[in-house]
């Protein structure tokens, strides 16, 4: 994908909207030693996803748009609320017709992997005549009652999309996280009830240890005050401290230099602060922890300073932060380990949540060991049924060899011919006169007299 930044800032308001986001610089590199590098012209770079399930979709869209030259004029005009109006939309009339087509495609695809997906959900459970129609309206980001063409309403129904789902998509991370850390806390007691006494204790005071010393840290510096950024100066940039200018460290790590610090950007520096409380290599610290913190400070920024909350922060905005009173002297940060994710009520009841999943479960399980007992069940039926009919073919076999009537072969046929039926030119020669046994039961007759007459 071209790179998004080289788009004027209307776009990048757009791609705000939608939440296609820029590769931060890694703040442990200084910037000002590798200025004049630049970007490479037609080279690929690798934008985080977005963590919608429509991530790729939203992508190539923009990526189509964007080769169209008169929106891209339209895009140096529009302001952030004509993208979120859906006037902006009302534009993809005017492009030209070979990305028409190409977005046209797009949709197509699109709409074939959702039914792809609803196929795949419900023959998992087993459901017949499936309504794809009806199912796509739960999509939101495009309109199912035209699943051919790429129209004006497809763009506003996506850019609608984007921004609601971004907008709650960190409300949804909190949430996850929350119930991760409960599920976390559910399976250490759940084990702890496995075990005895006195290993109890232990693992009780083993836990209690890594606690104190997951918390035992440097002090971590509230995020977006002065002092945080003059470390991340010191130390990332290589910069002396006593020069620290907010203007030229807004420039530094404004990566893409398109004129803002995007919620990428702003979370890479972050990076000095959250070293000093986790580290991948002990076992108290958790690594999933640390993004939440990480995401915990984006956030706290972002509500401090992006002023019209486009999730974007400008130069003028991040100036203005730096000229309060809390950037020179913040209150304390307080860290995960120091707060409390959940209370004992809610941990309750998502423990009684998951014992009634547990509970369904096992039912499922009960139903479905009981439908495979029947189905073994009827199995040893038909094979016993089986045996029972090849016991009585081969009865009758014997009763027919007994009664001296030859059993059939496989096509029916008989497997010997009876005396008597032989085939013209198979009977056996015998010398005139000479006597041959006769079969059982039969008396030979007396040979007809030659002299006798006949009237």
């Amino acid at each position: 994908m071209k790179r998004l930044s080289l788009l004027p800032q209307q776009c990048i308001l757009l791609m705000s909207c939608l939440l296609v986001a820029l590769e931060a610089v890694p703040i442990d590199i200084d910037k000002t030693k590798v200025k004049g590098e630049g970007h490479v012209e037609g080279e690929k770079i690798e934008n985080p996803d977005t963590g919608l399930y429509y991530d790729e979709y939203l992508r190539q869209v923009i990526d189509v748009l964007e080769t169209d030259k008169h929106f891209r004029e339209k895009l140096q005009t529009a302001d952030i609320e004509e993208i979120k109006s859906g006037k902006l939309s009302r534009e993809l009339d005017l492009v030209s017709h070979h990305v028409r087509t190409r977005l046209d495609e797009l949709k197509r695809q699109e709409v074939a992997r959702l039914r792809m997906l609803i196929k795949a959900k419900m023959d998992s459970v087993q459901d017949t005549g499936i309504d794809h129609q009806a199912l796509l309206k739960q999509f939101e980001h495009l309109n199912h009652q035209n699943p051919d063409t790429f129209e004006p309403k497809d763009l506003d129904m996506l850019i609608k999309a984007a921004t609601s789902d971004l907008e709650n998509y960190d409300k949804t991370r909190h949430e996850e996280f929350k119930k991760y850390e409960m599920m976390k806390e559910h399976e250490r007691r759940e084990y702890l009830k496995t075990l005895d006494e006195e290993k109890r204790q232990r693992e009780e005071s083993k836990f209690e240890e890594m606690k104190k010393k997951h918390g035992d840290h440097p002090k971590v510096h509230h995020p977006g005050s002065k002092d945080q950024l003059k470390e991340v100066w010191e130390e990332a940039d290589g910069l002396d401290p006593n020069e620290f200018d907010p203007k030229t460290f807004f420039k530094l790590h404004d990566v893409n230099n398109d004129g803002f610090l995007d919620e990428q950007e702003l979370e890479a520096l972050f990076t000095k602060e959250l070293e000093k409380v986790y580290d991948p290599k002990n076992e108290e610290d958790d690594m999933v922890e640390m993004e939440e913190e990480r995401l915990r400070m984006r956030e706290h920024v972002m509500n401090e300073v992006d002023i019209n909350k486009d999730r974007l922060v400008t130069l003028e905005e991040f100036l203005r932060a730096t000229e309060k009173k809390e950037f020179l002297e913040p209150d304390s940060w307080e860290t995960l380990d120091q707060q409390q994710l959940f209370t004992e009520d809610e941990l309750k009841e998502f423990e009684s949540h998951i014992s009634q999943q547990e509970d369904e479960l096992r039912k499922k399980a009960e139903d479905l060991q009981k439908q495979k007992e029947e189905l073994q069940r009827q199995h040893d039926q038909l094979q016993a049924q089986k045996q029972e009919l090849q016991q009585v073919v081969k009865q009758m076999e014997q009763k027919k060899l007994q009664q001296g009537n030859p059993p059939a072969g496989p096509a029916g046929e008989l497997k010997f011919q009876p005396p008597g039926e032989q085939k013209v030119g198979d009977a056996p020669k015998h010398p005139a006169g000479d006597d041959q046994p006769l079969p059982p039961g039969h008396v030979q007759e007396p040979a007809a007299r030659t002299d006798q007459v006949h009237p």
